[in-house]
């Protein structure tokens, strides 16, 4: 499948799109079972329990490639902020901003979270999937009930993806040395 995105109103159509199939598809099942459809039940998985702190926040730390981010999420009017600064100041381009806001678009949560977090190591791009890793763990302890979409669309799920370590003999991990004839 070829997909040529031009734009990102594109790929966030491409998303809204992606959302409502999946939704569709669960309810579907359910609803094919209460009118006698279908002979088996429709298994859900049991409920988990709301993580909450002190203060009323949820906390998760995410991780992609070198980068670590520890993500406080509560109820608001949908500030991020990362490292003391607002997201759209720290991920400059808007690229990484639609990362982190994919979590919330999928579960339909749009400004209604504030999101506090910390990001070390890894360059932006790393950084932003960490944030992202760590929206989607912080979502999913503050309602549990979101779990299912977040985890049809991969979000929970650590990208372990990592730089290959560089080899003696070679210029890279596994580029050789410019040759020589002469």
């Amino acid at each position: 499948m070829s997909d040529n995105r031009q734009s990102l109103s594109d790929l966030g159509a491409a998303l809204n799109q992606q959302r409502e199939a999946a939704v569709a598809s669960s309810d579907e099942r359910a609803d094919q079972y209460l009118t006698g459809q279908i002979d088996e039940p429709v298994q859900r998985a049991p409920l988990r329990e709301q993580e909450l702190d002190k203060q009323g926040r949820a906390y998760a730390t995410g991780r992609r490639k070198d980068a670590v981010a520890r993500v406080w999420l509560k109820p608001g009017s949908g500030k991020i902020t990362i490292n003391g600064r607002d997201s759209l100041i720290y991920f400059a381009r808007p690229t990484l901003r639609l990362v982190i806001n994919q979590v919330f678009g999928i579960t339909d949560r749009e400004g209604q979270y504030d999101v506090n977090c910390t990001v070390k190591g890894g360059g932006l791009s790393g950084q932003a999937g960490a944030v992202k890793h760590g929206i989607s763990q912080a979502i999913t302890k503050y309602e549990p009930i979101l779990r299912a979409p977040v985890k049809a669309a991969g979000f929970l799920t650590r990208d372990s993806r990592t730089v290959e370590r560089k080899k003696y003999g070679r210029a890279k991990a596994r580029r050789s040395f410019q040759f020589s004839k002469r």
